[in-house]
C-alpha cells in the first residue's frame, strides 16, 4: 500500500520543481503581508491558518502527482457534477449570505467557497470533452456541448450572485476556446452577444442598484466615498504612501483603513510596506511561474493536458490582472483574491490542486520505459 503512495523516481526527474518553488515563494510573501495586516487585532491567528492551508495544499499536490492525470479524465463527469451539486447546495440550502452574495458555506468560524472547487471541475470537464472531440471545437455540435458544460456552473455562480467568480470563469472558458483554435469570427460574435446581453441586464430590474454602484465605483470613487468607493480610496492612499521602497515590514499605517486588507486588498498592504520594488518582485514571481506553466502546456502530449494547463493559466492571468487592477482603480471592485497571496483556504487549496494537475501533465509528457 505504501509503495503505491510513492512517486516513481523516473517521473520525479520530469517534475518542474521551479513552478512549485515559485508558488511557495508567493505564498510565503503573502503570509508576511497577512500577518502584518492582521497581527494588531488577531495576533498570529490568520498567519497560522494560512500556513496550515499551505501545508494541506502541498500534501494535496503530492497525492495528485502520484496518479497519472489520464485517470482523472475517467472521473471528469463525477468531479464536474459533484462541483455543480456543491454549488446547488450552497445557493439553495447551506449557503451563508455575506454582503449580498451567497458564496460561502460556513463551518464554524471557517468558510468554504464551492465555486472555487466547481471552477476546477469545469476545467477538467472541458478538457475531457475537447480530448474526446480531438480538439475539433469549430464543429457546431461540439461547441454547443462545451458551452453547455461551461454555462451550468457559471449560471449557478451568477445566482449567488458572485460577479467576480463569474468573470474569472468566463475568462477561463475564453482562454481555453481561443487556445484550442475556436474561429475568431465566432469569438467576436460571441463577445458582441454577451456585451448586448450585459447592457440589457444592466438596464433591467434584475440589476440591483448596489451591484451597479459596486461595479462602477472605481470610475469615480469619490462619489461613493462613504460606501462602495471607500475601499478604493484607502487602497490608493496605501499604495501611494509606499513610494518606491515602501515604509518597511510592519510599519504600514494606511492599509489599516482598507477593508478586506488581508484578502481581496492584500496588494494595498504590499504596496505600502514594500513599495514599488516589492510589487515588481511579486509580479516577476508571477511572470516566471506563468512562463513555466506555459512551457508545460506546450509540451503536453494530449489535448486533455493542454486544456488543463490553459485553464489554470487563464485563471491565474485574469485573477492577477483583476485583483491588482481593482486595488489601483483600473478595474471594477470584485471579490477576486490575489492567487497564492491573499488569505483564503478555498482559493489557496484549489490553487495548489490546479498547480498539481499542471505539474502532473508536465511529469507525464512522455511515456516512461521500465
Amino acid at each position: 500500500m505504501l509503495q503505491k503512495l510513492k512517486l516513481n523516481k523516473k517521473l520525479l526527474r520530469e517534475l518542474d520543481y521551479s513552478s512549485i518553488i515559485f508558488a511557495i515563494c508567493i505564498v510565503i510573501f503573502g503570509c508576511l503581508n497577512i500577518y502584518s495586516a492582521t497581527s494588531k487585532e488577531h495576533g498570529t491567528y490568520y498567519l497560522k491558518l494560512q500556513i496550515a492551508w499551505l501545508i494541506l495544499g502541498l500534501i494535496t499536490v503530492y497525492f495528485i502527482l502520484i496518479f497519472d492525470y489520464i485517470l482523472i479524465k475517467n472521473y471528469a463527469v463525477l468531479i464536474y457534477w459533484a462541483g455543480v451539486i456543491f454549488l446547488i447546495l450552497n445557493d439553495f440550502v447551506l449557503g451563508s449570505t455575506t454582503k449580498g452574495a451567497t458564496s460561502w458555506i460556513k463551518i464554524g468560524s471557517l468558510g468554504i467557497q464551492p465555486s472555487e472547487f466547481a471552477k476546477i471541475g469545469m476545467i477538467i470537464m472541458l478538457a475531457k470533452k475537447l480530448d474526446d472531440m480531438e480538439g475539433k471545437i469549430n464543429n457546431p455540435k461540439n461547441l454547443f456541448t462545451l458551452i453547455f458544460y461551461a454555462a451550468v456552473p457559471m449560471l449557478l455562480i451568477i445566482i449567488q450572485p458572485d460577479m467576480g467568480m463569474t468573470m474569472v470563469s468566463f475568462f477561463i472558458v475564453l482562454g481555453i476556446f481561443y487556445c484550442i483554435g475556436l474561429d475568431q469570427k465566432i469569438i467576436i460574435g460571441g463577445l458582441t452577444s454577451i456585451i448586448l446581453l450585459i447592457v440589457g441586464v444592466w438596464n433591467s430590474p434584475l440589476m440591483k442598484t448596489y451591484w451597479k454602484g459596486r461595479l462602477t465605483s472605481f470610475l469615480n470613487p469619490e462619489q461613493y466615498q462613504l460606501g462602495y468607493g471607500l475601499q478604493l480610496i484607502q487602497s490608493k492612499l496605501a499604495l501611494g504612501s509606499g513610494g518606491i521602497l515602501g515604509r518597511g515590514f510592519g510599519k504600514g499605517v494606511q492599509f489599516n483603513s482598507v477593508p478586506e486588507n488581508h484578502t481581496d486588498f492584500i496588494f494595498a498592504v504590499l504596496g505600502e510596506e514594500w513599495g514599488l520594488i516589492g510589487a515588481l518582485v511579486l509580479i516577476l514571481l508571477y511572470a516566471v511561474l506563468i512562463y513555466r506553466l506555459i512551457k508545460i502546456a506546450k509540451n503536453s502530449k494530449d489535448v486533455f493536458g493542454i486544456v488543463i494547463c490553459v485553464g489554470f493559466i487563464s485563471n491565474l492571468l485574469f485573477s492577477i490582472m483583476q485583483n491588482i487592477g481593482m486595488t489601483m482603480g483600473l478595474m471594477p471592485i470584485t471579490g477576486i483574491t490575489l492567487p497564492f497571496m491573499s488569505y483564503g483556504g478555498s482559493s489557496l487549496l484549489t490553487g495548489f490542486m490546479a498547480l498539481g494537475l499542471v505539474l502532473n501533465v508536465g511529469m507525464r509528457k512522455k511515456k516512461i520505459n521500465f
